[in-house]
């Protein structure tokens, strides 16, 4: 300003814009900081303060140093705030990560462990019963394990479901297989089962997974039914992939479970007996064995009974496999 009078107060914005550019690429330390504020405000105002004693400047230029040192330290702390945010994000979702493996960690070991003292058991127990006349107790004991090491099984598939080989994937008859799951169903529980419309078509997926998934729906219709009511398995193309459903006419589930189905050890009756209910495991591998797969499952119900829909991509409806297979080899 003092060397070129007729550019005003363009060289003291100029130095302002620059210190504020340079504080943006990164975010120096506070003494630093205040060092570096500090000199600007000295040179800059010294130097209006010279234009006002030459009368190039009028003195109100001078009220221009306050100001956009307010601005810059303003500037300064939503900067600072905006980075101690990002430092807390960062660290609570390190903290989430590390929470997860370790539950994990504790599901896979603690089902390790778990299946050795229960094999073992088993072994006794199955040579008491031969031996033993009277095998109530025994068979009671036996049925128990038998739950255990469901449980166990099902611990272990949780722990291994965000693992990135946990699908084998290959490509499936879909109409074939959902009428395979139907037929084993329907000859171990007595309810008015009803093979709904099939979606024909092949569907890139774990059939051993999905199995597993398609298993667990069935099994809580049937928990949640009797014998007179309806368990219906169908099966429909949609614009991203294909939706199986597994539909019952039981009592349904309560509004305000709804949201906490799929969650571990999550049940929508708290206070279901032994007979009916288990621990809360099988709708979140359902969840899980859908997500692996890219897709989701839900749930609608009303007193009439629910209607449970596993949706998966990857699937092509015959007449589109049939049309991919002309092109190819015409």
């Amino acid at each position: 300003m003092a060397l070129w009078e007729p550019w005003e107060t363009i060289p003291f914005h100029f130095i302002w814009v620059s210190l504020t550019l340079l504080y943006g690429f990164r975010v120096w330390r506070v003494g630093s900081m205040l060092a570096v504020l500090g000199a600007v405000v000295v040179s800059t105002g010294t130097l209006i303060l010279w234009d006002v004693h030459v009368g190039s400047q009028l003195a109100g230029e001078l009220t221009e140093v306050p100001l956009m040192s307010a601005m810059f330290l303003a500037m300064v702390w939503h900067a600072r705030r905006r980075q101690a945010a990002l430092r807390e994000v960062e660290e609570q979702a390190e903290a989430r990560a590390a929470l997860l493996a370790s539950q994990e960690r504790f599901l896979h070991d603690a089902s390790h462990e778990l299946r050795t003292p229960v094999t073992i058991a088993r072994g006794h127990l199955e040579v008491l019963r031969r031996s033993d006349s009277s095998n109530g107790e025994v068979d009671v004991a036996l049925d128990e394990l038998g739950r255990i090491e469901r449980i166990v099984e099902r611990l272990l598939l949780l722990a291994k479901a965000d693992r990135p080989d946990f699908l084998a994937l290959t490509e499936i008859e879909l109409d074939a297989f959902l009428e395979d799951v139907f037929m084993r169903f329907a000859e171990v529980a007595p309810r008015r089962w009803r093979l709904g419309n099939l979606a024909s078509g092949t569907l890139l997926a774990d059939a051993e997974q999905l199995r597993i998934a398609l298993d667990a729906l069935l099994e809580n219709a049937v928990k949640h039914t009797g014998p007179g009511d309806a368990v219906e398995l169908r099966s429909r193309t949609t614009a991203r992939g294909v939706a199986i459903e597994v539909a019952d006419s039981g009592r349904g589930i309560p509004e305000e479970a709804l949201d906490r189905i799929f969650e571990r050890f999550g049940r929508a009756d708290s206070a279901r007996n032994r007979e009916v209910g288990g621990v809360g495991l099988g709708l979140s591998i359902v969840d899980a064995i859908a997500r692996a797969h890219g897709g989701s499952c839900r749930v609608a119900s009303s007193e009439h009974g629910s209607t449970f829909t596993l949706l998966l991509p990857q699937f092509r409806p015959a007449r589109a496999a049939a049309a991919h297979f002309a092109s190819t080899t015409g």
